[in-house]
């Protein structure tokens, strides 16, 4: 992407600035620049980066309206592909919308896990619950709804699938995400006591796995 052409970018309060880009693509390679530029020390001082779907939020900045005007003429490259190790998430493909997402898919259910975890992912941003991460790389053809009728609790662990997203729930909340399987240990997911508690932070690559079932078989 050269130039900025569809960015708008508007004052948030008297130190913020929010950036609003037009699709996941987009955001994502400006988000990347953001921290390129800020590691390069060529980015005049923000104190905190938050991307979201279509927005990233730079706070902590001291003229929001000269930073606004500056970024419109910012070159910004295609987000790069992420070389670095993945972080690998055992799943037990068990969820209860299993066969609800197979029927969409046009496949049966055991065929889930491999069409799943086929693919490579990445942390677009996160929100919702802490440690919450919304993971892009799920091919167009296997986009699902959200359920008509949301959960009052869905447990943690839970890996599931709404839209574009993939996620695992680090913790038991109410959603409405389909789920398909498990992450038999989700306690790595947020853990206040490490330094990024966060185990899958925006920009993070991630790889589903499929575990052993517990009767020693693998899960499908």
């Amino acid at each position: 992407m050269t130039g900025t052409p569809h960015l708008t970018a508007r004052p948030a309060g008297r130190h913020a600035l929010l950036v609003e880009l037009p699709d996941a693509g987009r955001t994502a390679a400006f988000h990347a620049e953001v921290l390129r530029r800020r590691a390069a020390g060529t980015l005049e001082p923000v104190e905190e980066v938050v991307p979201g779907a279509r927005t990233v939020l730079l706070d902590g900045v001291r003229d929001p309206e000269a930073l606004a005007r500056s970024l419109r003429a910012w070159d910004v490259p295609p987000a790069a592909d992420d070389d670095g190790e993945a972080v690998e998430i055992p799943v037990r493909y068990d969820g209860p919308d299993l066969a609800d997402v197979a029927a969409l898919w046009g496949v049966a259910p055991r065929e889930v896990a491999a069409l799943h975890s086929a693919h490579d992912y990445r942390v677009a941003f996160c929100g919702f619950a802490p440690g919450f991460g919304y993971l892009t790389g799920l091919p167009g053809e296997l986009h699902v709804p959200r359920r008509a009728t949301p959960r009052t609790r869905v447990p943690a662990g839970a890996v599931a699938l709404a839209g574009s997203y993939s996620a695992v729930y680090p913790r038991a909340t109410p959603g409405g995400w389909q789920l398909i399987g498990t992450m038999p240990d989700p306690g790595p997911l947020w853990d206040p006591a490490r330094r990024r508690a966060a185990l899958l932070a925006p920009g993070t690559r991630v790889r589903f796995v499929p575990a052993d079932a517990p009767d020693g078989t693998v899960a499908a």
